[in-house]
């Protein structure tokens, strides 16, 4: 068989034979392998980022990690959906709830963007049962950092503010979950939150100055006693100022107390049928606001939780209605007055750990919410003013210590009221009711006073507050109530004065729970209230389907501390998901958006077609003023070197000459080239 030589070309010039040899074999390898591109490796916040992070000294590879640490928060961000309130196909909140945890674990500004952002997450995401194991996560991290960390610092930080708010909002979910019975099957998560529960009880008297932080820990404190099997805890709990042991109970002991749902109060039962009646326009509304006066004695019960949970959401019913505002404030007022009686003051004075004055606190934070993010600027004013006095401010800014004359009187609950009559009652030697509220009072109206830097619709009130907050800082000579300036200055990063720029920006930190009753009601009506639609967020699935579900945890989340383990729920296919059929006022709501999407389109492109109609009629009018310039310009030429002949023609030449060329070109020639080429000409005649 003849051999058939295939001749090859040298297309690389002249090299050696070796060399030569080496780049076919290396064309041939690649050949005969498949290029397989290896996908790039994904952002994974691993223990070990965590510590190189905080403990690098190197430059550059600090400045490599941060901008990793910013791209982190950035898609955590993103799966937080705080630009859509927790709404959204990209929203993924057990997952970026758990990145947040761990990215506060890293010094510095990411620590602090790290905790605003699931401070600002848990306001305003709705509750879904799939959180519950998160939740779980959240509170036993923000615990063990609590006991163990921010309490044994011999310094306050801003972080520990944050973190108590955290706490606080995690534990308020988990108490909406134990009223629909929904606890049942976590009993290793709780009994693994009471020996931090526990150890809380310790740390209270770090805080003991700070009545924001201490309020947010005694919520936590109540609600572990209730949904951590009360009878356990209060069997072993100790004196804090003695050293004793805890035995905790065993797995093997412990009952499910969530089989069936909860009971509430009357009064946070009328509370959540007020909202329901604001949301949904009711003609009962004021029928329900009698009702719900009648029960304003159950404000004074010991049994404070469903009173949290009960002015959080009238006071988000008083966001939209004046009627609920007035009843917010008789409630406050009435609460106040009981509570401030010399009777009372008596036994606060021997019991410092009373719950009143949360009750109190909680109302004063409320109060300041909706002075800012009502919906009207008249309900505004009314929280901050009250109803009668509104025109005569000069009585609300007289706020001096008027210890040696006769007492004031509370005759509203609004703001400025309260402001007045607990600075008159302030002394050394008063009862914690009084300087924890007047604390509570200064405390928001720093943060109202920054929240509405940069706020130009709002001048008025934004005047009001400061001029109020300048007297307090004159006339105040409590160190306790000017640590709470500070405290609240230092935890919104800076101190801002609004009238020296006007440019700033509101901070990016959580000031207020803008959002939380909001959601508390729109859970709690659908467990105590007929449903409007025939579904429920927080209702749990069927046992077979829960069994279906698989839970894994990625080894790159397998970071935290021992006693601390993480568990993920997958997301759930659309297919699993129970979406019952719509009713007729949804179809015609569906309807009518597409009706109105449609009819928006149509009203686009005929904007669209005017504004191009415009833009030539500009165009037109535009080339029809040059021409009018240029002829204004060629008669003012033949006045001043009275020629006739145009500026392009030559000396010498005739008419008819002229006008031959020009027949074939200037009549396409613009203004301005005919004005180029007739001053052309005319310096050119000018040098002959």
């Amino acid at each position: 068989m003849p051999v058939t030589r295939v001749p090859i070309i040298n297309r690389f010039g002249v090299i050696s034979t070796s060399y030569h040899e080496e780049l076919l074999k290396h064309s041939s390898k690649s050949i005969n392998e498949v290029n397989i591109e290896k996908p790039r490796k994904p952002l994974l916040i691993t223990k070990e980022f965590i510590k190189k992070f905080n403990d690098t000294e190197n430059p550059e590879e600090k400045k490599h990690l941060q901008d990793q640490a910013k791209k982190m928060l950035f898609r955590c961000k993103r799966r937080l959906g705080l630009s859509s309130l927790g709404v959204g196909s990209h929203v993924d909140l057990p997952a970026a709830w758990t990145e947040a945890v761990y990215l506060a674990q890293c010094k510095g500004e990411v620590q602090e963007e790290a905790l605003n952002m699931l401070c600002t997450s848990l306001d305003h995401a709705s509750l879904n049962y799939s959180h519950l194991t998160t939740l779980f996560f959240i509170a036993e991290s923000v615990l063990y950092r609590i006991c163990c960390d921010a309490s044994q610092k011999s310094y306050l930080y801003s972080s520990e503010i944050k973190l108590t708010k955290i706490g606080f909002l995690t534990f308020l979910r988990l108490f909406v979950y134990h009223l629909y019975g929904n606890l049942e099957g976590f009993e290793e998560q709780l009994i693994r939150l009471q020996p931090y529960l526990y150890a809380l009880y310790f740390c209270g008297v770090s805080y003991s100055k700070y009545p924001n932080i201490l309020s947010s820990l005694n919520f936590i404190q109540k609600t572990g006693e209730v949904i951590c099997f009360p009878q356990r805890l209060n069997e072993a709990r100790v004196d804090p100022n003695t050293k004793q042991d805890l035995d905790f109970p065993d797995m093997k002991d412990i009952s499910k107390p969530y089989s069936k749902k909860q009971e509430v109060s009357h009064l946070l039962w009328h509370c959540i049928v007020v909202w329901s009646c604001v949301q949904h326009q009711r003609s009962q509304l004021n029928e329900v606001l009698e009702h719900l006066l009648m029960h304003k004695e159950q404000l004074k019960k010991k049994l404070w939780l469903d009173s949290v949970l009960g002015l959080f959401i009238l006071g988000d019913a008083a966001k939209l209605n004046i009627s609920c505002l007035k009843v917010l404030m008789n409630l406050g007022k009435d609460f106040i007055s009981s509570c401030m009686s010399p009777q009372k003051q008596e036994e606060n004075k021997d019991n410092d750990f009373s719950w009143q004055w949360i009750i109190a606190y909680i109302y004063t934070t409320v109060l300041g919410d909706i002075c800012l993010h009502a919906t009207t600027s008249s309900l505004r004013k009314i929280a901050f003013m009250g109803f009668n006095d509104c025109e005569n401010l000069s009585k609300y800014l007289e706020l001096r210590n008027t210890k040696s004359t006769e007492p004031v009187e509370l005759k509203e609950g609004n703001f400025l009221d309260l402001l007045k009559y607990f600075s008159s009652q302030i002394s050394d030697n008063c009862c914690q009711m009084t300087w924890t509220v007047y604390y509570g009072l200064v405390y928001n109206l720093v943060k109202m006073t920054r929240e509405l830097c940069g706020d130009e619709r709002q001048d008025g009130l934004r005047n009001l507050l400061w001029k109020t907050l300048q007297r307090v800082k004159e006339d105040e000579k409590d160190k306790r109530i000017l640590n709470a300036v500070d405290i609240a200055e230092a935890e919104l990063n800076d101190t801002i004065n609004p009238f020296i720029c006007s440019t700033v920006k509101a901070p990016r930190n959580q000031t207020f729970f803008k959002y939380v009753g909001c959601r508390l009601a729109c859970a709690l009506s659908k467990l105590f209230l007929p449903p409007v639609v025939p579904s429920s967020l927080l209702l749990k699935r069927h046992e077979k389907e829960q069994k279906q579900m698989t839970y894994q945890t990625p080894k790159q989340y397998q970071m935290e501390k021992k006693v601390i383990h993480i568990f993920f729920r997958e997301r759930h296919p659309e297919e699993e998901l129970v979406r019952p059929y719509p009713d007729i006022v949804t179809r015609a709501d569906m309807a009518l958006r597409t009706i109105v999407e449609k009819q928006w389109e149509k009203d686009q492109q005929i904007r669209l077609r005017e504004e191009e109609i415009l833009l030539a009629q500009e165009m037109k009018q535009k080339r029809k003023e040059e021409l009018e310039r240029y002829r204004a310009m060629m008669k003012r030429r033949e006045e001043k070197i009275h020629k006739t002949t145009k500026p392009y023609v030559l000396p010498g030449q005739t008419p008819s000459e002229e006008s031959e060329p020009m027949s074939s070109s200037s009549s396409n020639l613009s203004p301005e080239e005919i004005y180029c080429i007739g001053k052309q000409n005319y310096d050119r005649l000018g040098d002959t």
